[in-house]
């Protein structure tokens, strides 16, 4: 074969093969566009999420806010810096979880998965019902180790550097003759 039909050979097999690529990127785009249409998720950085009792969302994300569910939802709540509330027989198939925060279940309320509070408590009633497990870190006061342990690897990183930079720095000092 000659050097022309290997270099037809090639563009057609990259065409081909960016032609796969790009619909396969469209099929998950379409599919992601029906779902997220079907059930919206929402994040939120310092504005509350309300969820009333005929709302359906996929996942619910706060940062520095609260959560309160009256309907379904199909994925995760996740507040960080805020509370999480599910009442009025409300049901979230995914995970609860707070980080510096409390959840409160009312009754007859379902999470079909865990139900995690680090820095904050759980206050459900005795007839809502969690499928996973229940992991509680209570206390505020957790809070301010992993708050500030990374800040203290970062100094001591940097310490560390400083230190490297002026011990490399020094001239040494020339062996002396025996």
């Amino acid at each position: 074969m000659t050097s022309i039909t290997h270099r037809c050979l090639r563009l057609l097999f990259a065409s081909a093969y960016r032609l796969f690529g790009l619909a396969l990127l469209l099929s998950v785009a379409s599919a992601a566009y029906a779902y997220a249409k079907n059930a919206p998720t929402y994040t939120q950085v310092g504005h509350n999420i309300s969820i009333g009792p005929q709302e359906e969302v996929a996942d619910l994300t706060c940062f520095g806010c609260s959560i309160r569910v009256r309907g379904q939802v199909a994925g995760d709540v996740t507040a960080f810096g805020g509370n999480v509330v599910v009442e009025d027989q409300a049901q979230v198939a995914g995970d609860v979880t707070v980080f510096g925060g409390d959840i409160r279940l009312d009754q007859a309320v379902k999470v079909a998965g865990d139900a995690t509070v680090f820095g904050g408590q759980i206050r459900r009633d005795p007839q809502a019902t969690i499928s996973g497990d229940v992991t509680t870190l209570g206390g505020r006061i957790w809070l301010v180790p992993v708050l500030l342990s990374p800040f203290l690897i970062l100094g001591l990183l940097i310490a560390f550097v400083i230190w490297l930079v002026r011990r490399l720095s020094k001239p040494s000092l020339p062996a002396t003759a025996a």
